[in-house]
């Protein structure tokens, strides 16, 4: 039998982690080792106990979610989904480029919650369509988001890495479509989609999608 795996749920309210841990604790593949207030005890908790994937709060005392996150993907902790509500996080974007490989937000249901954690616990990163959107729309006017023509500068060197159709795809991920979405606009095949999606990651240098919608929009293509 496959081990299952391992999560770490850092929030500083006692009740969202309670929820989680409960909503988990009859997933036989996914298995809670601990619970954390703040992002400080969120990375000693994750040096004791190697999790595959930490579900992680933003906004804590002590130590927000963006710096533990920064330093714990740094230092190859674990994977981290972060822990968002759109309408009050300010700080979405620097989490992504602090190396979160995901959202979920505090409202999803309990199966986005389990179906999240097994994609980003397999190696996946998980950027919903729907998500996607919204990231988009706030991008722009991100305060931390580079000017248009300093990031297309910043970023040419890897853009020219790119074929015209892994361009195309690049273009289609920055605007949210899936890979099934992408293969039905390109009228091409789901596997071809797939190959061109992890070539475009490997040239730019990102770990997922989330890199890949960050630069697409950092350096105006889309």
């Amino acid at each position: 039998m496959t081990a299952p795996l391992t999560v770490l749920l850092v929030d500083d309210q006692p009740i969202i982690r309670s929820g989680f841990a409960m909503m988990l604790s009859v997933e036989e593949d996914l298995e809670v080792v601990g619970e954390a207030a703040n992002g400080r005890e969120a990375i000693e908790m994750a040096l004791r106990e190697q999790p595959d994937v930490i579900v992680m709060d933003v906004q804590m005392p002590v130590m927000d979610g963006i710096a533990a996150t920064r330093e714990i993907v740094d230092r190859g902790l674990g994977r981290v989904i972060i822990l968002t509500t759109f309408d009050s996080d300010t700080y979405l974007f620097d989490a992504l480029r602090a190396g979160a490989s995901g959202f979920l937000l505090k409202n999803a249901e309990a199966e986005q919650l389990v179906e999240a954690l097994r994609a980003v616990g397999h190696g996946h990163s998980l950027l919903a369509p729907e998500v996607t959107q919204r990231v988009i729309s706030r991008m722009a006017a991100a305060p931390s988001a580079p000017p248009l023509g300093e990031g297309r500068a910043r970023h040419a060197d890897l853009l020219g890495q790119l074929t015209s159709r892994e361009l195309d795809v690049l273009r289609l991920i920055g605007s949210g479509r899936s890979n099934h979405e992408i293969a039905v606009e390109l009228v091409i095949g789901a596997a071809t989609v797939k190959t061109h999606v992890s070539s475009i990651f490997a040239k730019l240098a990102v770990r997922d999608r989330v890199g890949a919608v960050i630069i697409a929009h950092e350096s105006g293509i889309v």
